[in-house]
């Protein structure tokens, strides 16, 4: 047997494909993500409930909502991850979002919503089951899908922001708007920069971050439900 020096040894190992390392980074920073939902120190307010009285205050309370609400931020990110896999699919977070703020404006205008938080979480359910199958529906029904769960989502949102003033309530609007828009788009540029891979395993970590979304969706209804 012929004896190979170390350095010789190592030329013959065989590193992770890139694209396994990428599945496994989005499948964790999803399931870190969701992970919030363990926390019971987490609110959907980040004022702690009290209604913002300026600009600054109603902005950060905007932004902060989608993002303390680990349902709200688990659709966002299924919405945005879906948007990858259909042309034009970029209408999908759109829908959402711009419904989101009719149903805000419902909140507003002290009219009710059938159990919010039930559709809410049956929303993160079944946008993670349609990024976890092989064949999803068309645009129109997703985007229509996005647009019926956004009302619900808009609705709860609403929820921190009644009573205040003008200039606050119109900055909380941009502020949950803006973050929305980004969380999508961002969730959607690693989507799609993984989907340029020219194997399956991108489409295989798009499927499993769904699992990981849905999963979250069902530990939420669940805990609605015996709740």
């Amino acid at each position: 047997m012929t004896n190979r020096s170390f350095p010789d040894r190592l030329k013959t190992f065989h590193p992770i494909p890139a694209t396994l390392t990428q599945v496994a980074g989005l499948v964790g920073v999803v399931s870190l993500a969701l992970g919030l939902l363990a926390s019971p120190a987490l609110a959907h307010h980040p004022l702690g409930g009290r209604l913002p009285s300026n600009v600054f205050e109603g902005f950060m309370s905007g932004v902060g909502h989608p993002v303390l609400g680990p349902d709200h931020f688990a659709f966002v990110v299924a919405a945005g991850l879906l948007a990858v896999t259909l042309t034009q699919g970029i209408w999908i977070p759109v829908a959402f979002v711009l419904a989101g703020l009719a149903g805000t404006g419902i909140h507003l205008m002290g009219l009710d919503m059938p159990a919010p938080e039930f559709f809410i979480s049956a929303s993160v359910l079944c946008f993670g089951w349609m990024l976890a199958i092989k064949q999803r529906p068309n645009l129109m029904i997703m985007a229509g899908l996005a647009a019926f769960a956004g009302l619900f989502h808009g609705y709860a949102y609403g929820e921190a922001i009644v009573g205040a003033e003008m200039t606050p309530l119109f900055a909380y609007l941009l502020g949950f708007t803006f973050i929305q828009l980004a969380i999508a788009l961002g969730a959607f540029t690693v989507g799609r920069a993984l989907l340029k891979q020219t194997s399956e395993q991108p489409m295989l970590s798009l499927r499993f971050a769904g699992f990981a979304i849905g999963g979250a969706g069902a530990a939420f209804l669940s805990g609605v439900i015996l709740g």
